[in-house]
């Protein structure tokens, strides 16, 4: 190991897109399908493996959509929920099966499953990536989490947007050739131009060139609104317009939008193999049909303490 690096698994993003990649023709000797299971310790194996982080985290959404955030932003992911009124997320029934069995597989391979009340696993990862004495690796497709990203105490995120086998390093300098901003004003960039993922609709008639430029000129939303009452400051009638009528949402959208990074978590020793329960994770191997994504997983958990 090189640097002894703290890994932060998004992991229902991860395992959404395991389940999605593969066939649900991948299954348990019951039938049960286990094409995300499977999908997902490959994952781990090859990220370990590329990666070889000193400890991993797996970061649960304990609740997927807040409502304290809903309060704030009742577009909050609404386009995800089932049907009217509910709060039961549109996850297809042969994955919710397995969210149980991806739960005791990682804690039989010894990783820590961590989540909080009333809170996604964006603020799990928020408040680790914050607090932690170590390099930071937060693998995620989503990209609201650049905004935990730190040059100065390297943590950055490892993009799975474009799929596993191109994953991409995004660290600060990154961003700054991307977006034209850095990690600390990614918050307010999302807020200013929306995001139609998460259900939030930005500034109407401020895309993302236009956010980019503000926030490059002006710093932060609390300078950009201030310059917006201020008819000495240069802005277009335009913007200025279009920010003064957006001023009320961006105001209940920046704490949407913006990681929790001060969450009250358990302390967690997710060091790689040290509470590996060998034993239970065959009998979960064979009872679910791993097979050889679990010699994978296995071979990639033991091998930093082989050399």
């Amino acid at each position: 190991m090189s640097d002894d690096r703290l890994m932060l698994l998004d992991t229902a993003a991860l395992y959404f897109r395991a389940f999605f990649a593969l066939p649900e023709t991948i299954t348990a000797p019951d039938g049960t399908p286990v094409n995300a299971v499977r999908g997902l310790l490959d994952m781990i194996a090859r990220l370990v493996t590329d990666f070889r982080p000193a400890a991993l985290v797996a970061c649960w959404d304990d609740d997927w959509r807040p409502q304290w955030r809903v309060d704030l932003v009742p577009s909050y992911k609404a386009h995800r929920v089932a049907e009217a009124g509910s709060e039961t997320e549109t996850v297809p029934d042969a994955l919710t099966r397995q969210v149980p069995v991806i739960g005791a597989v990682l804690t039989a391979l010894g990783i820590p499953i961590v989540g909080a009340p009333d809170h996604e696993a964006d603020d799990v990862i928020g408040t680790l990536a914050a607090t932690a004495e170590r390099p930071v690796d937060v693998v995620t497709g989503d990209r609201d989490l650049f905004q935990v990203i730190d040059d100065a105490r390297d943590v950055r995120v490892l993009s799975t947007v474009r799929g596993m086998s191109k994953l991409e390093v995004v660290t600060d300098e990154v961003l700054r050739g991307k977006y034209g901003i850095a990690a600390a004003q990614y918050a307010d960039y999302a807020a200013l131009r929306g995001d139609s993922s998460d259900g939030l609709p930005g500034v109407a008639g401020i895309g993302e060139k236009t956010a980019s430029g503000l926030l490059r000129e002006f710093g932060d939303l609390d300078a950009l609104l201030a310059a917006v009452k201020d008819p000495s400051i240069p802005l277009s009638a335009s913007v200025r317009a279009k920010l003064r009528a957006g001023a009320e949402y961006l105001e209940r959208a920046r704490p949407v939008v913006a990681v929790v990074r001060d969450l009250d978590l358990p302390a967690v020793d997710g060091t790689l193999g040290r509470a590996l329960d060998a034993d239970a994770f065959a009998r979960l191997a064979e009872q679910w049909g791993l097979r050889g994504s679990a010699e994978r997983v296995l071979a990639a958990l033991r091998s930093p303490y082989q050399t």
